[in-house]
């Protein structure tokens, strides 16, 4: 698994997703492409700890550049535009079920656990 801009693991499947809404109580997803930041860390205990500072007004950016071990961490975590194919699924369908704004519990992939926060 290569590298891209989005950091280490994640990858582009070719897969192209149309121009689909997200369904459950989501935020709709124009033209395929969804806007969000993250944070990436290893243990679930550390998620959860990081969430729970978030909830208490803390912001995910600074939280990213302090704690997360995917290379967004230098943008604060955010990870710019992207479509389906280049996340993981776990990951994209968290995505897909925030509003923008909104900031999911802890998501575990096959990289770690993510919180992550959609931004568009």
């Amino acid at each position: 698994m290569g590298k891209n801009k989005y950091g280490k693991g994640f990858q582009k499947s070719g897969k192209s997703t149309g121009n689909k809404s997200s369904g459950r109580l989501g935020a709709p997803i124009r033209g395929g492409k969804i806007k969000a930041s993250h944070i990436l860390v290893e243990k679930l205990s550390k998620a959860q700890e990081i969430h729970e500072n978030l909830q208490s007004g803390e912001k995910l950016e600074d939280l990213a550049r302090i704690y997360s071990t995917c290379p967004s961490k230098k943008r604060g975590g955010n990870l710019g535009e992207f479509s389906k194919g280049d996340m993981v699924n776990g990951f994209w369908d968290a995505c897909t079920k925030l509003k923008i704004g909104e900031i999911s519990q802890p998501v575990k992939t096959k990289f770690g656990y993510h919180i992550i926060k959609r931004t568009g």
